[in-house]
């Protein structure tokens, strides 16, 4: 049949499947999440009118500055993605395209998946705890903290959690602040023992923690070439493996000794 036709419509009619093709690959869902930067909660203050962190059996210091978690915000698991909205994305830099499975675990349902997020979210504050009385000395079947954040899940604010404790029992272990007054954001997963651990979204991190005022920037050392990636301008990345270096490094900068403080 296309030999009796001529050179442009036999052309023509051989493209027609292939459009066909492409069409319906545009419209399939894909196996990709969209993530963007989501909110920011400062661990010093207070969320939803309740301290994000209550203290007893120690006394407690009046702290200024600001010590923010960061998050990110990704399309569900029943969230369909299509190729127009991968390919729209992949040319943003506040988006990124992650594969659905390293977002969510395969087959759980957005509650299951939330119930799970928020079972890690309990994990981590424990752990922060843990860690920071253990950085400072501190009993912890004297010293009872509890921790509130209201709708957010993961692991990932474990060491922001540690630090605002730090800053709130003992500050700059001077009399100061940890933050100097400033506006200190960060992410980092937490061991007890006070090792911090990769989360995942950091360029994006940084972009939600620049949009809220954050001039520092504590992130996992495995991952600082991923945070540099899209850094916002006057952003100061600190890399940190521990709660110790973290301490460490604010410390240094709370009090102008700048070439103690590593970076990225």
């Amino acid at each position: 049949m296309l030999s009796s036709l001529s050179r442009p419509k036999a052309l023509a009619l051989c493209a027609l499947p292939v459009a066909a093709l492409f069409a319906v690959a545009g419209l399939a869902p894909l196996p990709y999440a969209i993530a963007q930067p989501g909110s920011t909660a400062d661990v010093l203050g207070k969320d939803k009118g309740q301290e994000v962190i209550t203290i007893t059996g120690a006394p407690v210091r009046d702290t200024e500055g600001q010590l923010r978690m960061t998050t990110i915000v990704a399309t569900g698991p029943s969230t369909d993605v299509d190729l127009a909205d991968v390919a729209d994305a992949w040319f943003r830099t506040d988006r990124a395209v992650l594969p659905r499975d390293s977002v969510y675990p395969s087959g759980k349902s957005d509650a299951e998946i939330e119930k799970h997020n928020l079972g890690q979210m309990k994990e981590s504050q424990d752990a922060a705890t843990l860690a920071a009385l253990d950085h400072l000395d501190l009993d912890p079947e004297k010293v009872k903290v509890s921790l509130h954040l209201a709708d957010i899940g993961g692991p990932s604010a474990g060491l922001l959690f540690s630090l605002g404790i730090v800053d709130k029992l003992d500050g700059d272990g001077d009399g100061g602040d940890l933050t100097g007054g400033g506006i200190v954001a960060g992410t980092g997963t937490i061991e007890a023992d006070g090792t911090v651990g990769a989360v995942g979204g950091v360029s994006l991190k940084t972009q939600a923690a620049s949009r809220d005022g954050a001039t520092v920037f504590l992130v996992p050392k495995a991952e600082c070439s991923d945070a540099q990636a899209e850094l916002p301008k006057g952003m100061r990345l600190v890399p940190v493996t521990a709660l110790s270096d973290a301490v460490a490094s604010l410390r240094a900068l709370e009090q102008g000794q700048e070439s103690k403080v590593p970076s990225c």
